[in-house]
């Protein structure tokens, strides 16, 4: 391909990037339809065919054995991990592969927003034409989060959940419970209480940074009853003078810290330099390696606190996760598909020693926990972590936001934490660029 034509195709996927993603509807399951015609053609009969798959998540923590068990059982389709950093960079690499037709046959996506921009640009495969998987009797009814105008362009294969992490040392000398429900005021005063010289009570992901805005506004809607932008909802309003005053006291960093320090928080937690960690699921490839991350304190686990006093209010972030796509480019859609159905029905096992637990009611939730936990069953409050894993019954949400809606909200509240406005001009202005941009996508 040329340079002229590699710079016309990122310029278009710049511009089918832009634009406005398509709302959740609750059509028919793609995963049931009718047509029993595949979409593609695979290689030629007696010809290897060797298919590459894109994921966030580094190989040692379960995607090169998993390509590896698959690979020994089917030599005539072979699999290559390719690893990307789940960050904006990361997509943005994974993006111009799809646009410029490198080898990209399978790929992970790990929010709503992200798939919507891909099905926009025509990279991610409908699903529909397959009839032989039906993903919401594998999955539950919460795939539908993951549809794009009705239709299935991957399939969710992990249950995706998001949780405090404690050190329980730290919170049983601070005399403080294990919450299993609770708000952000509460949070702010667990934070204060176990901060210390040299330790934050609270350390946050920067990937689930904004969960609880998401989870306020999808109970209460992203817009009003006369359409207009609800971002400058009360609870936003609570979210930001909450985190401000914990970043002024010291419980939590300062943003503006964080964002220049690229601060690794989840080693910060492990180290002692936390007393909390709001994070995901996949930080157990990290606590669960103590060669590299070597602990004496155990962990504990509780929900994400909820901006909104009510109980019966609360939403949070979780369901399905690592949503696999097609490639829609791929001349191997045929094998991508099958080596996708293994995947999904227990074939990803190896992941679950990262915190990645099989979603489909196929795979063996005995062995994901035996591995999840592996020898470091001891290193953690278990009673705590089966609750936030199987017990709690909050209902959940997937972020599939679009990607300018997310950039302008966190354009302004980046300014809020670093001084330059205040809490009344963050929520108008997020406001007014919701509106504006809600007027050009009519």
């Amino acid at each position: 391909m040329t340079k002229r034509k590699n710079t016309m195709m990122l310029g278009a996927l710049a511009l089918t990037l832009g634009l406005t993603a398509c709302g959740n509807t609750s059509g028919d399951s793609a995963s049931s339809s009718t047509s029993t015609t595949s979409p593609s053609t695979t290689a030629a009969a007696g010809k290897v065919v060797k298919l590459k798959m894109w994921g966030g998540v580094p190989p040692e923590s379960g995607p090169q054995a998993v390509v590896d068990n698959w690979n020994a059982k089917n030599p005539d389709i072979q699999v290559e991990y390719e690893r990307y950093v789940n960050d904006d960079a990361g997509n943005l690499k994974l993006d111009t592969a799809l646009l410029t037709g490198q080898s990209v046959d399978l790929f992970v996506n790990y929010t709503g927003t992200a798939l919507k921009k891909r099905v926009d640009a025509g990279v991610a495969l409908d699903l529909s034409s397959y009839s032989d998987y039906n993903i919401e009797q594998k999955m539950g009814s919460t795939t539908k989060d993951w549809q794009v105008n009705g239709k299935y362009y991957g399939i969710p294969t992990v249950k995706s959940t998001f949780f405090v992490w404690f050190n329980k040392e730290m919170l049983d000398q601070a005399g403080l419970k294990v919450p299993t429900s609770w708000t952000w005021k509460d949070m702010q005063d667990y934070a204060s209480k176990l901060k210390a010289d040299k330790r934050f009570g609270l350390v946050q992901h920067l990937e689930s940074f904004p969960d609880s805005l998401d989870s306020a506004l999808t109970h209460d809607g992203y817009t009003k009853k006369d359409g207009s932008s609800n971002l400058d909802n009360p609870l936003i309003g609570t979210w930001l003078d909450t985190l401000n005053t914990m970043m002024k006291d010291k419980s939590t960093p300062m943003l503006g810290e964080q964002l220049t320090t690229k601060m690794p928080v989840e080693t910060m937690f492990l180290k002692g330099e936390s007393a909390m960690l709001n994070a995901g699921s996949w930080i157990f490839r990290n606590s669960n390696n103590l060669k590299d991350n070597p602990r004496t304190f155990k962990i504990a686990f509780a929900p994400v606190p909820r901006l909104d006093s009510n109980e019966q209010n609360a939403i949070g972030r979780g369901g399905l996760g690592d949503f696999v796509s097609i490639n829609a480019k791929t001349a191997n859609k045929d094998a991508a598909w099958k080596f996708l159905k293994w995947y999904a029905d227990g074939g990803l096992l190896p992941l679950a020693s990262g915190g990645r637990i099989p979603a489909s009611k196929d795979a063996n939730v005995e062995d994901a926990l035996k591995l999840l936990l592996g020898e470091n069953e001891s290193t953690y409050d278990i009673p705590s972590l089966k609750y936030v894993l199987f017990e709690n019954k909050t209902p959940t949400f997937t972020r599939n936001l679009p990607q300018q809606v997310m950039d302008l909200r966190r354009e302004e509240y980046e300014k809020f934490f670093l001084g330059k406005q205040d809490t009344g001009t963050t929520l108008a202005a997020m406001v007014k660029r919701h509106n504006e941009y809600m007027k050009t996508t009519k």
